[in-house]
């Protein structure tokens, strides 16, 4: 018998598949017919489909958001600690959705599906995707489910910017939006990262050109080195230093100081150790056409680029009312990217609160359970599910939007 979930858990839960045939037209000038997404629900509909909420991914995350398989009890979602019962996501009141984007490798039409013109995986020959077609993609499963509008879309890093993008392209469907640790686009240096990440994968001897599929092997060496690359970004310096420090992986004495060091290029200090093993286990379960694909797409985000880089107008359709989160620490999606969007919603006159968390943790943070991020996240979804309960929000309750409600 499978164990049962940890308390306060959704519990067990169940992937399911939608097939959409009508192609998708996407950014980039091509389009994609009879793709499916994969997408997993926690939580009850209420009677009017007023109380969903949609969670966005991030890079290396899916639809499996919240509790457990009851065949894999120790697979986890992603965000359990954020979404169950009791939770500042509270599943007692609020239906939960969450999708894996196309182009991803956990399950939805993506690099290593068949194509159907080859009878192949579709490998490099999958369509370039960005943030904006897979909310059209979200979109389209939304109205599958019947949601003609989330009470919240919400997501972290890659995953706010979805949330973003879906309050400009669909501003009428969504009421309220919550990106933490986020970015309205990235800078050049996360641009470079990500370039660096992508070579490793492209000139492992592995990859073929995408096709690596057709070679049973898989790009391992490149994966590895591109997941440390972005686990270094994802730590701050000072949880890097508390967690391992200059600690050797050999036991030290003081008496035999010259032993300290054996000089070799082998894993040595507890950090390479640390970052090995994460390369190691990611090179496991990623799919290296995807990596690429997701990366670009995180290059790609910029609502301003239409706008003459004008974030105030690209933002101006939203109608939500917004809570955007930073970490002190998080250098590579650092809060003034956040406040960057906090002021352009101002200046349209949105509602906005605003949370710089003072958190040692660095981009990881919007995972783990800070107190103060979790009481601001609960408190936010407090205030939307009372707004759900009594039918209002920032449209239906009949205010101008106008004066901003303060931001913190």
């Amino acid at each position: 018998m499978s164990p049962t979930p940890a308390s306060g858990s959704v519990g067990f839960v169940t992937a399911q598949r939608m097939r959409f045939e009508q192609p998708l037209a996407l950014r980039s000038g091509a389009s994609i017919a009879g793709y499916e997404l994969v997408y997993e629900t926690c939580g009850t509909l209420n009677a009017d489909r007023s109380n969903a909420v949609l969670v966005c991914h991030a890079l290396n995350a899916g639809h499996h958001v919240a509790g457990a398989y009851a065949d894999r009890p120790g697979d986890i979602g992603w965000w359990d600690n954020m979404v169950g019962p009791g939770k500042p996501v509270d599943t007692d009141r609020f239906f939960v959705v969450g999708v894996n984007n196309l182009g991803s490798c956990f399950g939805s039409t993506g690099p290593m599906s068949i194509d159907p013109a080859t009878g192949k995986p579709y490998g490099p020959d999958f369509p370039v995707v960005t943030v904006e077609d897979w909310v059209h993609a979200q979109a389209r499963l939304a109205d599958a489910l019947g949601i003609e509008r989330f009470a919240a879309v919400m997501g972290g890093s890659l995953g706010g910017m979805q949330a973003l993008a879906w309050t400009t392209l669909y501003p009428q469907r969504v009421a309220h939006c919550v990106a933490v640790a986020t970015a309205p686009k990235l800078s050049a240096q996360n641009i470079a990262f990500n370039e660096v990440a992508r070579r490793a994968i492209i000139t492992d001897p592995d990859f073929h050109g995408g096709r690596f599929y057709d070679h049973g092997v898989v790009p391992a060496r490149g994966l590895q080195v591109a997941r440390m690359i972005g686990h270094i970004t994802y730590l701050s310096d000072d949880v890097m230093g508390e967690k391992f420090g200059r600690a050797l992986r050999r036991h030290v004495t003081d008496t035999v100081l010259r032993n300290d060091y054996r000089f070799t290029f082998d894993v040595e200090f507890e950090i390479e150790s640390y970052l090995r093993y994460q390369g190691e286990k990611f090179s496991g379960y990623f799919d290296a056409n995807t990596y690429l694909l997701i990366t670009r797409a995180l290059d790609y985000f910029d609502p301003a680029l239409a706008h003459g880089g004008d974030l105030a107008r690209a933002l101006s359709p939203a109608q939500a009312d917004f809570l955007l989160v930073s970490f002190t620490t998080d250098w590579r999606f650092a809060p003034e990217r956040s406040r960057e969007i906090v002021e352009a919603l101002l200046a349209n006159g949105r509602r906005v609160t605003y949370a710089e968390v003072d958190a040692p943790h660095g981009h990881d943070a919007f995972l783990l359970d800070d107190p103060q991020y979790m009481a601001v996240m609960r408190n936010w979804f407090e205030r939307v599910d009372a707004r759900v309960r009594a039918g209002t929000g920032p449209q239906a309750a009949g205010r101008a939007p106008g004066t901003p409600e303060g931001v913190r």
